[in-house]
């Protein structure tokens, strides 16, 4: 599978086009707007998510209720275009233009990406930069969740920490409830409450937060990945995705890096067998071994920095004048921690499904169906 993204922040929408997607796989808007109002959820966020109440519009690829093998079109409006329309307008003329950024915000793409392109007016830069590019990510990444869910595979998110301030309660597939429910994405009230306080006070100080989301998925099939080529080793491909999402700095499968201070006698996950086939009792791992799934639960840990748009600015440079100046201040989040996750979630989720459909293969979802189950049963008698 493949998908292209286009639009900018404050453009008239977003769209993705998909291509790869079995046919029959049943699909609809109930399938891709919960997870659009999931990304733009969370405490601490800005007042841009009161103005966008996202929704896609399924223009192609799908017809009653059901994928036809054809490439699937989605678009996402951008409700704030409205207010925007003369400043991002593609026809010539009216430069310099209204909301032109010319003092660049450090930790940002503008001035980099204002070299690299050439661009004085940095806004040119930062509205693909923009984490606004992600919710049409999510929105292909609902595709391939559904897919994964019509195979049996379970996935799920949650706020490992946020500044400093951890989860002390174990994930457990069984507070998914608790975790949809809170407005942090955590099962840990005591912790919730702390994170609250602590975003308030980071809020009044027009300061920003990160912090560490943990991404779960279970029932997936033994040998999604390969090891004979660098570029087809599972968890290269599953970092590489992580660290394409706006503001991630850092990818851990499993235990990795406490696993990188223990002996290897205490870091390898043992091998047993029972009736159902091989199992590990432990998942130091992460699922993944040699860039494969090896049947157990797959388990990536990401770290995200604080949003590098702050209200009270950091000294910067101005690119047209090259004096000192204060970097320019955009609408922002005080944290996006929680919806980061949901984010993950989804582009993972693509990884995967893109692993299952290069290994299974099948142009509709009964013949991959098939395919799975039968790998499942192999890897049970193997």
């Amino acid at each position: 599978m493949r998908y292209l993204t286009a639009g900018e922040s404050h453009g008239p929408q977003l769209t993705a086009i998909i291509e790869g997607v079995p046919s029959h796989l049943p699909l609809g808007k109930g399938d891709i707007d919960p997870w659009l109002r999931r990304r733009q959820g969370g405490y601490g966020r800005g007042r841009r998510m009161v103005i966008e109440t996202d929704e896609a519009q399924i223009l192609s690829g799908v017809r009653a209720g059901r994928t036809t093998g054809a490439p699937i079109t989605l678009a996402i409006e951008n409700r704030d275009h409205r207010n925007w329309t003369e400043i991002m307008s593609p026809e010539p003329g009216g430069e310099p233009r209204k909301k032109a950024l010319t003092d660049a915000r450090p930790g940002h793409a503008d001035l980099t990406g204002g070299i690299k392109y050439r661009h004085k007016d940095l806004r040119d830069v930062l509205e693909r930069a923009s984490a606004r590019e992600t919710a049409a990510r999510v929105a292909v990444g609902s595709v391939a969740l559904k897919l994964l869910s019509e195979l049996g595979v379970e996935g799920a998110n949650y706020v490992s920490s946020l500044a400093g301030i951890e989860t002390r309660q174990p994930f457990s597939w069984k507070a998914l409830e608790a975790i949809e429910e809170s407005d942090l994405r955590t099962p840990d009230a005591d912790a919730a409450a702390q994170m609250r306080e602590r975003i308030d006070r980071a809020k009044k100080d027009g300061d920003t937060l990160g912090g560490i989301l943990e991404v779960r998925f279970r029932g997936l099939p033994v040998g999604l990945g390969s090891f004979v080529h660098w570029d087809r080793k599972l968890d290269g491909r599953i970092a590489q995705a992580c660290l394409s999402v706006q503001a991630m700095k850092g990818v851990e499968i499993g235990r990795a890096f406490e696993n990188a201070v223990r002996p290897g006698s205490s870091v390898h996950d043992a091998v047993f067998r029972d009736e159902e086939g091989y199992r590990r009792e432990t998942n130091g791992a992460g699922g993944l071994e040699a860039g494969m799934t090896n049947g157990e639960e797959l388990i990536v840990r990401v770290a995200m920095k604080p949003i590098a748009t702050l209200m009270k600015p950091l000294p910067t440079v101005n690119v047209v004048t090259h004096e000192a100046s204060d970097a320019a201040r955009e609408r922002s989040d005080t944290t996006a921690v929680p919806a980061a996750g949901v984010i993950l979630q989804c582009v993972i989720g693509w990884v995967l499904a893109d692993a299952l459909l290069e290994k299974f293969g099948g142009d509709t979802l009964p013949e991959l169906q098939e395919r799975v189950d039968a790998a499942r049963a192999y890897a049970r008698t193997y």
